[in-house]
């Protein structure tokens, strides 16, 4: 499934109507119906990234990757689970280097999860910063047709605001 369609099925589960719960979120997490193991193509295609995408994750320290006798990549849950995660992070403007001192920190153990905690509250308050710049934007869009004479589709919700 393409991160478009994941992406899809994430607005629609999630409806228009409040705010995103956490439950709603691990529901869209369940990847229960996946295969045991996965190849690189079948990640890859999954999780609409390249091949090349995943082996420099892999080469940059954020997942490792388990290997069969011919030497071919073979992904299990947890990885698919976490590079999940890493494609989420990356869609949402995370730095590569704060990816690698998340997971550095993950890997590290337990004793982290407050620092885990930071990077994560610093990661928010900077996507709630690009929302508002980009509602701004939006406004500022809306107001331009409004001007040419065209419908803003000001009566349409915003998905998940």
């Amino acid at each position: 499934m393409a991160t478009d369609d994941l992406m899809t099925r994430a607005l629609e589960a999630l409806g228009d109507d409040g705010p995103v719960s956490v439950e709603a979120i691990h529901d869209l997490a369940d990847l229960a119906d996946l295969p045991e193991t996965m190849t690189i193509a079948e990640v890859a295609d999954l999780l609409d990234i390249s091949p090349h995408t995943l082996r420099y994750y892999e080469r940059a320290g954020l997942v490792e990757v388990a290997r069969d006798g011919h030497g071919h990549r073979v992904y299990d849950a947890g990885a698919v689970r976490r590079l999940v995660f890493l494609t989420r992070m990356r869609l949402s403007g995370m730095p590569m280097r704060d990816l690698q001192h998340y997971i550095a920190l993950v890997d590290a153990g337990g004793h982290t999860v407050p620092e885990r905690l930071d990077v994560l509250v610093e990661h928010r308050d900077t996507l709630r910063r690009r929302i508002r710049e980009l509602t701004l934007s939006l406004t500022a869009v809306e107001y331009k047709i409004a001007t040419y004479g065209g419908s803003t589709g000001a009566d349409e919700p915003l998905p998940g605001l």
